[in-house]
């Protein structure tokens, strides 16, 4: 059992690992004119074995988020109100200035957000994210086509309000100017959220 941590730990390690010195080569130099055979050679491995862990270019940078894709679908599993769950969660995030919810202004976070957003296809890539995050949260709501127009809903609220914090941070606002308009319109979005979707609410 030891010996099985351990590996899964040097796993994702070499993740990590590989992962940051791509988005530091990207960050230098642009995502486009950084190849993949470059990120092996950085890394010290060979363009076979990084394939192995990210089967895409686009993957060494939404590595980073990947973590994310079932965080909404955890966040709502066993709660009676999962809008109201979901909107505790999003503001506990912008109390700890999570780079998931855009109130972020570290400078690396920032780099990586110009990077993402910046980059087509990045942004492509990043559809597929969305996907996968409105799938296991919709399973989570109990499947359905119910269940995917709420999923739906919801994670584009989230990914517009975390959008509109960075917007306004990377235009220069500072992080204590942007926070109370950012709780403010958290609690209105999932108050919309909770009135649209009433049904989500369970009986116990």
């Amino acid at each position: 059992m030891g010996e099985m941590g351990l590996r899964e730990r040097k796993k994702q390690r070499m993740y990590q690992d590989v992962s940051d010195i791509a988005v530091r080569l990207f960050l230098e130099r642009g995502f486009d004119a950084v190849s993949v055979a470059e990120v092996a050679a950085a890394a010290g491995i060979s363009k076979p074995t990084l394939f192995r862990y990210f089967p895409a270019k686009e993957d060494l940078v939404l590595h980073r988020i990947a973590d994310h894709e079932t965080e909404a679908a955890r966040v709502v599993t066993g709660a009676a109100d999962p809008v109201e769950a979901l909107r505790r969660n999003f503001l506990t995030g912008l109390e700890r200035r999570d780079p998931v919810t855009g109130l972020n202004d570290h400078p690396q976070v920032l780099a990586f957000h110009r990077l993402l957003y910046g980059t087509p296809a990045l942004v492509a890539r990043a559809y597929g994210h969305l996907e996968r995050s409105e799938a296991a949260l919709a399973e989570a709501l109990g499947g359905g086509l119910d269940a995917r127009l709420a999923a739906g809903q919801i994670i584009a609220v989230q990914r517009i309000l975390a959008q509109e914090n960075w917007r306004r941070i990377a235009a220069g606002e500072p992080v204590a100017r942007v926070e109370p308009d950012a709780v403010r319109a958290a609690g209105r979005a999932f108050r919309r959220l909770g009135e649209a979707l009433p049904e989500l609410r369970r009986n116990e």
